[in-house]
């Protein structure tokens, strides 16, 4: 997988919604930046700062960046996925109903030996907590086996072919692992952290949603239904908007 397409997938779906088609785009002056918000009801932020509540292994946390940051790395387009907070927005998700498995079916019967032919993908008894407490260990153990290093220090390149083949599922991560599924949750997290609402710890600075030209959370777009072919280059509105 090519690193920046770690979020193309969605990003350019979003992009599509946000974005006036702009062949021949015209620059526009004296647009608001952004209307007003109404502060009724206004939901909680799920982090507000403070230690790490799951990922409270340093090794734990180094491995997890060491992924995050190759899935999506610092470049001329935008920061890091560390850098705009993932792990801090994994980190509330696993704290909490996600991380648990509250909306998870969790009971038996579960028959690993034609799962994947009758529901056309594995499936779990543990929780996506538990799944990364496992998954980030066996990442770790594979490393200092194979490379006589941790996972966190190992060369970029190194990482992204073991992360290569960890999306092939053609890496043995042990019996009590499935490395393609861990794969494809890390992968999936890891994009939610960068394009989801700041509120919920991720996005910093909304800088998934400036990279993308998503407008965010605004409510009104009357002043602009009639800017046809315009780039309106809209500052993006969180739900909650910072101080």
């Amino acid at each position: 997988m090519n690193r920046r397409e770690a979020l193309f997938s969605l990003g350019s779906m979003a992009a599509a919604g946000g974005l006036a088609s702009s062949a021949k785009a015209a620059e526009l002056h004296g647009v608001p930046a952004q209307t007003a918000l109404s502060a009724d009801n206004m939901p909680t932020p799920a982090r507000r700062g403070g230690a790490f509540q799951v990922l409270t292994d340093d090794t734990d946390r180094a491995t997890v960046k060491a992924v995050f940051d190759r899935l999506i790395p610092s470049d001329e387009l935008g920061p890091s996925a560390s850098e705009a907070g993932c792990l801090e927005f994994l980190d509330d998700q696993l704290a909490g109903d996600y991380g648990s498995g509250k909306a998870l079916y969790l009971e038996g019967p579960l028959r690993p030996e034609n799962e994947e032919a009758i529901m056309g993908s594995p499936q779990f008894l543990s929780t996506p907590r538990e799944r990364y407490n496992t998954g980030l260990k066996a990442l770790e153990a594979y490393a200092q086996k194979t490379d006589g290093a941790a996972f966190s220090a190992l060369s970029p390149d190194r990482i992204d072919a073991i992360l290569t083949d960890l999306e092939a599922g053609k890496l043995d991560l042990g019996k009590d692992v499935n490395g393609q599924a861990f794969f494809e949750l890390m992968l999936q997290n890891v994009r939610e952290g960068y394009l989801a609402d700041p509120m919920y710890g991720g996005n910093k600075d909304m800088a998934g949603w400036k990279m993308i030209g998503f407008p965010g959370a605004r409510y009104d777009y009357r002043p602009y239904v009639d800017r046809h072919d315009q780039d309106l280059s809209l500052t993006p509105v969180s739900i909650i908007p910072s101080n």
